[in-house]
This record gives C-alpha cells, sequence and structure tokens, in this order.
C-alpha cells in the first residue's frame, strides 16, 4: 500500500479538521479565563463556576449518539458545519449572560437569574457541540486503516495543545488589553471575539470538506480506490469478530470498559484544564496580570502537543496500545501527587501541571485506534458517540468535583488524591479494556 495516498489526504482535510478543533476547544475553555474577572463581577462562587464549567458536558451527553448517527445520514459536511455555527452563536452570547431574559425559568429552578443564565448556556453550548469530536472520529475511519489510527487521531487532538497555547495568552491578553474598552468589561470581550472563529470555520468546513473518499474532487478514481480498498483491508484483517448493529454494540462490554477508562481520563483532564488559570493565577502573579497568567498556563500544554504526537508515533510504530495508555495515566496520577504538594511554589506548580497535562492528552491516541478493531459501521457510528458521550460526563465530574473540594474541608489538595485516585482505577478499566483484544502489539509494515 502506498503511503502517498494518505500525504494527500493528510494534507488535504487534516487542516480543516484540525483549526474546527482548535477554535472548538477554544470556545469550550475560555470561561476558565473569564471566570477570573466574570466571577467577580457577577458573584460565582467556585461551587457555581464548577457546576457551570461541567455542566456543558450535560447537554454533549444527552446529544452525543444522536448527533453522530446524523452526521453518517446527513454526512460530515453539513453536519460539522451546522454544529460550528451554533456553537459559535451560543458562546458569543455568554458576554449577555447576564442580561438574557429567560423569563419565569430562574424562579422555577429557584435560581437567582446570572446563576441559571451561566448553567443554560454552558447546557446549550454543550447540546450545540455533541457530535463534533466522535463524528471526526467517526469521518477518519472513512479515510485511515487501522495502523494509521493512533498518529491520525493524535494529529487532530494536538490541537487541544494548540488551542490552550494560543488561546491561553491570548485570553490573557483580550482580559487584560480590552477591560474597559466601550465599557465592556474585558471578559465579555473575550467571549465575543473567540467565537467569530467557529462561524468562519463553520462556512468553511461547509465549502471544502467531502463527505468522504468517494466524493474528494482532489483523488483521482484509482486514488479514491487505494483508500476505500486500504480501509476496507484493514477491517477485514481484524482478529475480532466485527459487531455491525448497534444494539450489539452496546452489549459489548469492551465498549463499556474502553468507556470506563476514558471516563477516568477525561474527568482528571478537564478538572485541571478548566482550573489551571486560576491555579496559575493564584501562584502570586499580580490581581491583574491576566497575560502573564496566560503566559504561563500556556508552558504545560506545549509540552502536551509535543508528548501526544511522540506517543501516537511510538504507538502506531510498535502496533502497541495498552502499555501507552497505562504510561499516560501513571504520568497523571505522578503529576498530581507532585501537585497537590506544591502549593506556593510556582516553579513546582508548572512543572506537575505539565505532567499532568501530557499524561492526560497522550492517551487519547491509543484508545482511540481500539474501537475500530471491533465497531463496524452503524455500530461503529453509535459505539464512538456512546464512548465520547458516556465519557465526556467526566467533564462535568472534574470540574465540579474540584470547584467543590475546595470550598469544602478537603480543599484543593484533597481533590488532587482524589483525581489520582481516579487515575488508579482507569488503569483497573483499561487491563480489562485491552484483555483479549489482539492486534495490540503487532508491528505493521505502514506504521
Amino acid at each position: 500500500m502506498s503511503n502517498d495516498v494518505f500525504r494527500i489526504v493528510m494534507r488535504r482535510i487534516m487542516p480543516v479538521l484540525f483549526l474546527s478543533y482548535v477554535v472548538s476547544f477554544l470556545d469550550r475553555v475560555n470561561i476558565g479565563f473569564a471566570k477570573l474577572q466574570m466571577s467577580a463581577e457577577l458573584g460565582y462562587s467556585d461551587v457555581v463556576y464548577g457546576f457551570g464549567a461541567g455542566i456543558f458536558f450535560i447537554g454533549y451527553f444527552l446529544f452525543e449518539v444522536p448527533s453522530n448517527l446524523m452526521l453518517e445520514r446527513f454526512g460530515a459536511r453539513v453536519w460539522i458545519a451546522r454544529i460550528m455555527v451554533t456553537w459559535g452563536i451560543i458562546s458569543g452570547a455568554f458576554a449577555f449572560v447576564d442580561v438574557i431574559p429567560w423569563g419565569p425559568l430562574p424562579e422555577l429552578f429557584g435560581l437567582p437569574h446570572h446563576e441559571f443564565s451561566l448553567y443554560a448556556l454552558r447546557f446549550l453550548l454543550g447540546l450545540a457541540e455533541a457530535g463534533f469530536f466522535p463524528g471526526i472520529i467517526l469521518y477518519l475511519t472513512y479515510w485511515f486503516p487501522r495502523e494509521m489510527h493512533a498518529r491520525t487521531v493524535a494529529t487532530f487532538m494536538t490541537a487541544i495543545a494548540v488551542s490552550n497555547i494560543i488561546g491561553a495568552p491570548l485570553s490573557g491578553a483580550l482580559l487584560e488589553g480590552l477591560h474597559g474598552t466601550q465599557g465592556w468589561h474585558g471578559w465579555r470581550w473575550l467571549f465575543v471575539i473567540e467565537a467569530i472563529p467557529s462561524v468562519l470555520m463553520g462556512i468553511v468546513v461547509f465549502f471544502t470538506l467531502p463527505n468522504g473518499p468517494r466524493t474528494a474532487p482532489w483523488l483521482t478514481e484509482q486514488q479514491r480506490d487505494e483508500v476505500e480498498k486500504a480501509v476496507a483491508r484493514s477491517h477485514a484483517e481484524s482478529h475480532h469478530v466485527s459487531t455491525h448493529s448497534i444494539r450489539s454494540a452496546f452489549t459489548n462490554p469492551r465498549l463499556w470498559f474502553i468507556s470506563l477508562t476514558n471516563l477516568s481520563g477525561i474527568i482528571i483532564l478537564y478538572a485541571v484544564s478548566f482550573w489551571m488559570p486560576t491555579i496559575v493565577h493564584e501562584m502570586g502573579v499580580d490581581h491583574g496580570d491576566y497575560f502573564t497568567t496566560g503566559l504561563l498556563t500556556m508552558v504545560p500544554w506545549v509540552f502536551g502537543g509535543i508528548s501526544m504526537v511522540l506517543v501516537a508515533r511510538h504507538s502506531d510504530r510498535t502496533g502497541e496500545r495498552r502499555w501507552h495508555l497505562i504510561a499516560c495515566y501513571v504520568a497523571s496520577i505522578c503529576g498530581l501527587l507532585l501537585l497537590s504538594q506544591m502549593r506556593g511554589n510556582p516553579v513546582g506548580s508548572v512543572i506537575a501541571l505539565a505532567i499532568i497535562t501530557c499524561g492526560s492528552i497522550s492517551y487519547a491516541g491509543p484508545l482511540w485506534s481500539l474501537p475500530p478493531i471491533f465497531l463496524r459501521g452503524s455500530a461503529a457510528a453509535a459505539g464512538i458517540a456512546f464512548i465520547n458521550s458516556v465519557t465526556n460526563l467526566g467533564g462535568h465530574i472534574g470540574p465540579d468535583l474540584l470547584g467543590r473540594m475546595r470550598s469544602g474541608a478537603w480543599g484543593e489538595q484533597g481533590a488532587f488524591f482524589t483525581l489520582a485516585a481516579i487515575g488508579t482505577i482507569g488503569i483497573g478499566f483499561i487491563l480489562l479494556a485491552t484483555r483479549g483484544l489482539k492486534g495490540l502489539t503487532q508491528t505493521t509494515d505502514n506504521a
């Protein structure tokens, strides 16, 4: 099999997918920086912020599987564009979080207006974005054979690190530089300005992204056949009985073990990423120096992005998945234990955050290479969405847990110990998810 055609595919579709995920993740986590100002202005406690940051993933969870099935029905081009435009509009609406009229709903839920508005917008943002990530994971299986999945997914997911590398200093600069412009606080400008790229990328996706190899105008007929045959061959060579029906996918224990593995990793990832600007700001940065906070927050993501690429490449080159996953989880656990002892030590805290970040994003490439081994067709669409929807509940649990524990008797140190324990449980699920799964250690010629 020639790799030339896959280099063409990579050059054509990956920049669009990569940039889309960069702006997606930017809109998802910029509330971490906005909190530095908006919490004081609107009176959000750590508990309110933690719950509001995490409720995004409840909406994500509810609409994840239906969204992925609709992507398979309507095509990636239309559905991904729809997702991006709607989440961009909702993300920009956060600038008006305290003035949006919700009618009797806040009173019905027994919440102050500004608190209800935070929860409602984060929930709606989750509904709007649901299906984007698992849709891309499914979409990549149309283009690349199984032995290329880890590096392909990791290349795409490196956008998480890039989004934070760009977004952290940018968000800090917007908070600091635009504060007071036209009578608006910096956090309002932050939401409006960072929402615009999502809408623009949605338009780009609609006009440039093919639904699959067969509709790609930049491939010759021979190249289209080559891509489709390579993908089909990698599926046929799987050592496992393929699961095609949606019902059988949900009754497959391996699907549940992979979901629980990812759940533990996502709890750690989002607990730390949503709270990282606050953790960094509290290390001794001057109260109004948000740009410095952004620069320091950027550092762990630089190392995380490098680690993610290296781990995925090595995993694909060796064909090994299980121990790559375990090594990433061990790194996260060690980083959390180190961070719990670094209160008041800025250098040590940044090093600990870097270790956590490396572990908590680098496991994604090896993990997402597992479902295509035993899922096909509609089962793959539903199964991949199910893994992501269940595990993204960790995006609610993590920030909420850290916010509540920071305000409780256990404090921040207790929260880091708890997250380390969750990571340890995750290692157990890795062993269960990969038990008896062949094709985890062979080296391929095309890796």
